[in-house]
């Protein structure tokens, strides 16, 4: 038990932060709550209409549910780039004895770039006339029959909008993990070494259950930001294709800002909340149960 003094400072160094965020997030989602259960233009009196939005939007909303599998898509893709990537790269990291300092600073460059430039960059690097760099390299590497205009392809697009996203968060999610692998005991590595574990198995079974708790802290960081991912989709495509690159995200800014119907938009970000708790919560089971198998 902490001593009332004690208590009473974590209180008042708490307090302030709590209200901010209170204020900042959850009034804003309460608020969105509340006019889901409403039709609204923006001008008009407001309209209460009960269930309709949400009827609406699970059972006559076919441009919803492309989204909804658009943005799952999206999910598995970043998440494949980010925790995957920044896992591999982390462990290569955590055995190099040399220019570590500067490999992280590269890696976590992008991090801080302005999305819009970031947007810009790779309509670049996607062009098809004038020839963008991975047009250019396919060419160079005789895969020229490979060269597509990415962001118009309704095959490709998808993948196109969601490995920027997967780069530019990669080296963040670095800096994490290799931080965690550096707080694990050398001592039961080199003991494993000495009874004869290979690489894979030092990871495997010391390395990784160590570090399960950051894993699954990134995991669903990586996760939840995917799921509310919109600038870089957004300028990059604005969702077309047709609904090709359409996510939750971007559908529900057009609903609110292009169709002015903010009530039923309201009921796209109450879906978009409730899928990010959905999200943690299966992360947190999935990886509870492999831990203790």
């Amino acid at each position: 038990m902490l001593p009332h003094r004690s208590r009473l400072a974590v209180l008042v160094f708490l307090t302030p932060p709590l209200l901010l965020y209170g204020v900042a997030v959850l009034l804003p989602i309460v608020q969105s709550l509340v006019l889901s259960f409403f039709s609204w233009d923006g001008l008009s009196d407001m309209e209460f209409v009960g269930l309709a939005n949400y009827t609406r939007m699970l059972t006559g909303d076919a441009v919803f549910w492309r989204a909804f599998g658009n943005a799952l898509g999206y999910l598995a893709i970043c998440l494949v780039l980010q925790v995957g990537g920044a896992l591999v790269v982390a462990s290569l990291l955590a055995s190099l004895r040399r220019g570590r300092e500067v490999i992280k600073t590269l890696y976590l460059l992008p991090a801080v770039i302005s999305t819009v430039a970031i947007a810009f960059l790779f309509q670049r690097i996607y062009s098809i006339d004038p020839a963008g760099l991975l047009n250019q390299a396919l060419a160079a590497v005789g895969l020229g029959g490979w060269q597509r205009p990415w962001l118009s392809d309704v095959h490709t697009v998808l993948a196109a909008v969601s490995a920027p996203e997967g780069w530019r968060f990669v080296g963040l999610y670095t800096i994490i993990i290799y931080a965690a692998l550096l707080a694990v005991p050398r001592e039961l590595e080199e003991a494993a070494r000495l009874d004869g574990a290979s690489s894979w198995q030092v990871f495997a079974h010391i390395r990784f259950p160590y570090i399960r708790p950051v894993f699954a802290t990134t995991t669903i960081m990586a996760a939840t930001y995917a799921l509310r991912g919109f600038d870089i989709p957004y300028l990059l495509t604005n969702g077309g294709p047709g609904q090709s690159s359409e996510l939750i995200t971007t559908y529900m800014y057009k609903t609110a800002f292009t169709s002015t119907d903010y009530g039923y938009a309201s009921t796209i970000s109450v879906f978009i909340v409730v899928e990010c708790l959905v999200a943690v919560g299966l992360i947190l089971l999935v990886l509870r149960r492999k831990a203790h198998r």
